[in-house]
């Protein structure tokens, strides 16, 4: 079943971006299944690899990213849409470039996700 049957990338887009903004783990974590696998470079100074297994896992990465960062705020950039997928494009609170990338189950959750950021950060 193609994602944008049951959900709209735009309104995906921007509730995800709203969840980050509020800093509300329930509600960031609310788009991710259990058996969610997550990359990002971001997690290895914290848990020491760039794969988080497991929605429990990675909702201890991100509480412990958002102690770091009480002021994190996402401003959503572009919106590009695939087959039960999407690529959110998004400026951080400190005017970083970075893309999210999100693969969908047929229920509408987020089974696989991706971070970058741009290379000029590093």
């Amino acid at each position: 079943m193609f994602m944008v049957a049951f959900m709209n990338g735009r309104a995906f887009a921007k509730a995800w971006e709203q969840g980050w903004n509020s800093h509300d783990l329930d509600v960031i974590m609310s788009h991710y299944r259990e058996d969610i696998v997550f990359r990002s470079k971001k997690a290895i100074p914290l848990v020491g690899k760039g794969e988080i297994k497991g929605k429990q896992n990675l909702l201890d990465y991100w509480a412990a990213a958002l102690k770091l960062q009480p002021d994190l705020k996402f401003l959503v950039q572009e919106i590009f849409e695939g087959h039960n997928m999407l690529v959110i494009s998004y400026l951080n609170h400190r005017d970083v470039l970075a893309a999210e990338t999100l693969y969908f189950d047929d229920k509408g959750q987020v089974y696989q996700a991706g971070a970058c950021h741009s290379a000029d950060e590093n």
